[in-house]
């Protein structure tokens, strides 16, 4: 019998460095052994990343939280299906950018449609499917803002675009989370060098990152 894999997502606000830490992060695994597989949200799949172009750039003057909450669900649904639980159950490590914490922070904290809708969404959409570890990046709002000039020149997509009293609302919804589920998550500095903080994620995840036999 294969033993199940290991589901990691990383989690943050725009600007945070958590893409560059997931694909570390799966770069480290690589050279440990382990069968890893990198995906993202939205996306991962056909179906989830069409959802994706709607939402990062949506039609007309784009969604309403709730439309956009439902599209959220509806991609991780079909990404849940057809990428993250086949992998878990070949006994792959799956390494996502963004899971279901991005939706309870942006559209239920954020966005005011509050974290019993989400995870009723999440519950119906996925059977609510968990990663076995949710880091969080976390970074100083100075850090992120210069990030963002520096990343985007002032040309984000339709949510990373808003303004900055919705991103500390993000900010502060990701750290509420953690906060009240610290067996689910770890939080890490996410200022300084990629380097130092990806050492950081690797003494996080300690002993979960034991080389493959």
């Amino acid at each position: 019998m294969v033993e199940r894999g290991t589901f990691i997502a990383f989690e943050g606000g725009e600007g945070t460095g958590k893409s560059t830490q997931a694909r570390l992060l799966v770069a480290a695994l690589a050279e440990r052994g382990f069968d890893v597989v990198a995906t993202r949200e939205p996306g991962g799949t056909p179906g989830a990343e069409a959802i994706r172009t709607l939402l990062l750039a949506p039609p007309g003057d784009g969604w309403y939280p709730r439309a956009e909450a439902l599209l959220f669900a509806a991609a991780r649904s079909d990404h849940v299906d057809r990428l993250i639980l086949p992998a878990l159950e070949r006994g792959a490590w799956v390494i996502s950018d963004r899971f279901v914490d991005s939706s309870r922070a942006y559209q239920g904290g954020a966005g005011g449609l509050g974290d019993e809708t989400i995870v009723a969404l999440h519950q119906l959409g996925s059977g609510g499917v968990r990663p076995d570890c949710t880091v969080l990046v976390d970074v100083d709002a100075g850090t992120v803002s210069a990030r963002l000039a520096q990343r985007d020149g002032g040309d984000s997509d339709a949510i990373g675009g808003r303004d900055a009293a919705y991103h500390a609302q993000v900010a502060a919804s990701f750290r509420a989370l953690a906060q009240g589920d610290p067996g689910a998550f770890r939080v890490v500095d996410g200022n300084g060098t990629p380097e130092e903080v990806h050492s950081r994620v690797l003494q996080a995840l300690g002993h979960m990152l034991e080389p493959a036999a």
